[in-house]
């Protein structure tokens, strides 16, 4: 079987992330086709292994390719946010999680969902395709300036604003429902000088309502913070993450959670109380090297983060 999605950061994530015990329990919270727990599960015989998404259909990929590893590995279909809410009481503590918050390239060239605009499908972006609004539900519903905010606020789109008035104007005639006609919409929207840029116009856009559609940003403190106070004191927490927004959030996270007080810099006394549960095991995002960039161009943009956990909540 031929699988899509290429892990990055391999042999980093193996040398950062290796089980510390005979007994380790790894959560890859984000497994899409499951190139990382393959990985884990190869190099390390005794490395059990839970293994989640919220899309069943990726997971059932995972599944036929971690066979081999039937007896160390167990599946989860769910967002990780409610299984790390609702931990499984038969389950260990996890020894080691890891999430890759990258969007799998299953789902922009085989899901059928509208990730990309490379082909002309419905606009829905879910990665839980049975829940939640669709991206064309988004568009036809915000009113224009939480539609511009959106774009801008969750990619940085410069002309945000100029491509929400071009929607709304054009969903007042007719509903927007495929990638092709958003594209072209937003390609209409921006000046002449924007659409020979190396990268499409519309990219931004997508990646916005892509980022809405999922909760990707506005999820992803509670979901750190849930992965955390299941983790085992001694365990590694691991983040690879694709873009500036969503890394600064994990960054912002590690910090804090490095501090032994998170009182205003003047405050004249420490009133919360605070003390330092995680040590950093890395000082800054650490990124694909030459090489991988070169095998695997999807890879560029990647960070991973390392945390080690101190100790728990009430200090223990």
């Amino acid at each position: 079987m031929e699988y899509i999605h290429i892990p990055v950061l391999p042999e980093e994530s193996l040398k950062l992330l290796f089980p510390r015990s005979d007994n380790d329990l790894m959560i890859d919270a984000n497994t899409g086709e499951g190139g990382h727990s393959f990985n884990f599960l190869s190099r390390f015989p005794r490395l059990k292994m839970v293994c989640i998404d919220a899309d069943s259909s990726v997971l059932a990929i995972a599944e036929k390719r971690l066979e081999p590893f039937t007896e160390r590995v167990h599946f989860y279909s769910g967002w990780s946010h409610d299984f790390f809410a609702e931990y499984p009481s038969e389950l260990k503590r996890p020894d080691t999680i890891l999430f890759d918050l990258g969007v799998s390239l299953y789902h922009y060239r085989e899901s059928g969902r509208g990730f990309s605009f490379e082909k002309d499908e419905y606009l829905d972006m879910r990665i839980d395709k049975e829940a939640g609004i669709t991206a064309a539900d988004l568009i036809a519903k915000l009113p224009e300036k939480e539609l511009a905010d959106l774009i801008y606020n969750n990619a940085g789109e410069r002309y945000s604003r100029r491509i929400a008035s071009r929607i709304v104007n054009e969903r007042n005639k007719s509903t927007i429902t495929t990638t092709s006609a958003l594209a072209a919409l937003v390609e209409r929207a921006v000046p002449a000088s924007y659409r020979h840029r190396p990268i499409h116009p519309a990219t931004r856009t997508f990646q916005a309502l892509r980022i809405a559609v999922n909760g990707e940003l506005s999820k992803l403190s509670a979901l750190l913070e849930g992965a955390l106070r299941v983790l085992e004191p001694g365990g590694r927490l691991g983040v690879i993450s694709f873009h500036s927004l969503e890394d600064r959030i994990v960054k912002n996270f590690f910090r804090t959670s490095n501090k032994n007080c998170t009182c205003p810099q003047h405050a004249p006394i420490c009133r919360c109380e605070g003390r330092r549960s995680v040590n950093l095991l890395t000082k800054k995002g650490i990124a694909p090297c030459k090489e991988e960039i070169e095998r695997n161009p999807s890879s560029r943009s990647a960070r991973l983060r390392v945390a080690e956990k101190v100790l728990d909540e009430d200090g223990e």
